[in-house]
C-alpha cells in the first residue's frame, strides 16, 4: 500500500537533554531544498558526511556539524532523508528545528517516520513494531529477539504459514471445481494431511511467539497474605535488594510497592501489598483496597503464610476472601515462609491444583526453586536462540487464526464439507496477514504508530 507523501516532516531523533551529539531527521520531498537553505550548500552528495555550518534565515550561524543525505528510495522511509548532526545542547537543537520548520517542514507526529517506511514498503508492520520493541527492550535477550523481528524473521515465518494456507486453499478450491474427477491429491484424505501439516507448522510459530511475548511483556506477580508473614522480605529476596522496609511490627506495608526484576531475561513485575486483615484504620483500609485491585490484575499471586499446617487446608478454606473478592481468578502459588523458624526444609510440593513452596525469604533459602517455578508456570524457556519478539496483538491474531484452522479441520473431517473448510482457511489467511500489515485498517495503524517516539 505505498503512498506518496506530499509534505516534509522533521523531528529530533535523539532523546531530550544534553549530550555530545544531537540528531535531527528530515524526510520528504523538500528535504534537500531545506538542507541546502540551512547549510548554504549548492549541492549535497548522497551517503557522504558533509561538515557544514547551520544558518538561520537571518544568516547567523546556529551551530556546526555533520549533514548526511539518503536519496529515495534508498533510505529508511523510502523518501529523501536528511540527517543533521549537531552538538547536544537543547537550545541549539530547538533553534535548528525551528529554522527547519520555518523553511517549510512540519513537526513529525509520533512514529511517523516508521509509518512512512511501512507505507512505502520498506518494512512490514511486524518489523515496524520491532523497532519500538528494540528501543524499549528491558533485557539483552529481548533486544536480540527484537533484532530478529526487525530483520524479518517473524514476518518470514508468517509469510511461510500464509503461503501454506494459500497452497491448501488452492487444492480445496480445485477439489470443489473437480469434484467429479478421481484425482489422488484432491481427495479428502490428502487434504486432511495437508491441513495437519499446516497445523504443525503453526504450532512451532505459536510457541516461539509466546516466548517472545514473555520476553517483551513478562508477567505480574502479586505477593499477598496476612500481616507479618514476610511478604516484604520475599519482595526483597526476589529483587535482590532492600526495596521494602522489613520489621517485626505488623502492618509495615500500607501501600503497593513495585520492583522490576528479570529471570533469565524474562521481565517480572513483583508487587508487594498491604497485609489482608480486618481493620478500622483508614490508611490500612485503603492499602487493603489497593491490594485487592492488584490481585485482580495479576498473572499469578504468591499467597504467603508462616505456618505449614495451614497449607494442609484447601485454598477455599485457607483464603476464602479470594473467591469472594476476585473475579478474574489469577493463578495462585502457596508460599510457606520462615522455614528457618519451623524446622522445615526448602522444597516444592503439589497440593492438588496448587503448588506449595517452602522457603525462608530472610535467608534466601528456596528462592531459586521459586524462580524456576515462576518460569515453568509461564512456559518460559531461558534459551531464546530462535525466538522473535511478539506483541499481544500478534498473539491475538495467532489465536484467532488457529481457531479458523481448527474449524476448517472439523468441517473437513466431521462434516466432510470442503466448501466450509475452504472458507475457514480464507479467514485464517486474512487474520495472519494482519500481523504483517498486508491486511489491516487505518485505525489499527494509528494505534500502533502512536506508541512510537516522535523521531522514529
Amino acid at each position: 500500500m505505498p503512498t506518496a507523501s506530499v509534505d516534509t516532516i522533521a523531528a529530533a531523533a535523539t532523546p531530550p537533554g544534553r549530550g555530545g551529539v544531537a540528531i535531527i531527521r528530515i524526510s520528504g520531498p523538500e528535504s534537500v531544498a531545506i538542507a541546502k537553505a540551512i547549510t548554504k550548500q549548492s549541492s549535497i552528495d548522497p551517503r557522504k558526511a558533509h561538515y557544514v555550518s547551520f544558518y538561520d534565515h537571518a544568516g547567523e550561524i546556529i551551530d556546526r556539524g555533520l549533514m548526511l543525505f539518503f536519496r529515495s528510495p534508498h533510505s529508511f522511509t523510502g523518501e529523501d532523508i536528511i540527517e543533521l548532526h549537531a552538538h547536544g545542547n537543547p537550545f541549539l537543537l530547538d533553534a535548528l528545528l525551528k529554522e527547519i520548520l520555518w523553511l517549510g517542514a512540519r513537526l513529525a507526529i509520533a512514529g511517523e517516520f516508521s509509518k512512512r517506511a511501512f507505507l512505502n514498503n520498506k518494512i512490514d508492520l511486524a518489523q515496524a513494531e520491532a523497532i519500538a520493541d528494540l528501543i524499549e527492550a528491558s533485557s539483552m535477550q529481548a533486544a536480540r529477539s527484537a533484532v530478529r523481528s526487525l530483520q524479518g524473521e517473524f514476518s518470514a515465518h508468517i509469510h511461510q504459514l500464509v503461503d501454506a494456507v494459500i497452497h491448501l486453499r488452492t487444492y480445496m478450491e480445485a477439489a470443489i471445481d473437480f469434484s467429479e474427477e478421481e484425482i489422488d491429491f484432491l481427495q479428502e484424505a490428502a487434504l486432511q494431511q495437508l491441513l495437519k501439516e499446516v497445523l504443525v507448522q503453526f504450532s512451532v510459530i505459536e510457541t516461539s511467539a509466546k516466548q517472545g511475548s514473555l520476553l517483551r511483556e513478562g508477567m505480574t506477580i502479586v505477593i499477598a497474605g496476612k500481616p507479618n508473614v514476610g511478604k516484604s522480605s520475599l519482595l526483597n529476596a526476589l529483587s535482590g535488594k532492600d526495596s521494602a522496609i522489613v520489621a517485626s511490627i505488623a502492618g509495615t506495608t500500607r501501600d503497593v510497592l513495585r520492583e522490576q526484576i528479570h529471570i533469565d531475561g524474562m521481565p517480572l513485575q513483583i508487587i508487594d501489598t498491604a497485609g489482608l486483615q480486618e481493620t478500622h484504620n483508614e490508611i490500612e483500609q485503603e492499602g487493603i483496597r489497593r491490594a485487592w485491585l492488584e490481585i485482580e490484575k495479576a498473572d499469578r499471586v504468591l499467597f504467603v503464610v508462616d505456618d505449614p499446617i495451614l497449607l494442609q487446608l484447601p485454598l477455599q478454606t485457607l483464603w476464602p476472601e479470594f473467591s469472594r473478592n476476585v473475579s478474574s481468578k489469577p493463578a495462585v502459588t502457596l508460599i510457606c515462609n520462615k522455614i528457618d523458624l519451623l524446622s522445615e526444609q526448602a522444597r516444592i510440593e503439589t497440593r492438588g491444583e496448587y503448588t506449595a513452596i517452602y522457603l525462608s525469604a530472610k535467608y534466601r533459602q528456596g528462592i531459586e526453586p521459586l524462580k524456576s517455578h515462576l518460569k515453568e508456570a509461564m512456559g518460559f524457556e531461558a534459551s531464546a536462540e530462535h525466538v522473535f519478539l511478539a506483541r499481544r496483538r500478534h498473539l491475538d491474531a495467532l489465536m484467532r487464526a488457529k481457531e479458523f484452522l481448527l474449524k476448517a479441520q472439523s468441517n473437513l473431517i466431521e462434516r466432510q464439507s470442503i466448501e466450509l473448510a475452504a472458507e475457514e482457511l480464507r479467514y485464517a489467511q486474512q487474520t495472519l496477514s494482519e500481523i504483517t500489515g498486508e491486511f489491516t485498517t487505518d485505525d489499527l495503524l494509528g494505534r500502533i504508530f502512536s506508541q512510537f517516539c516522535v523521531g522514529k
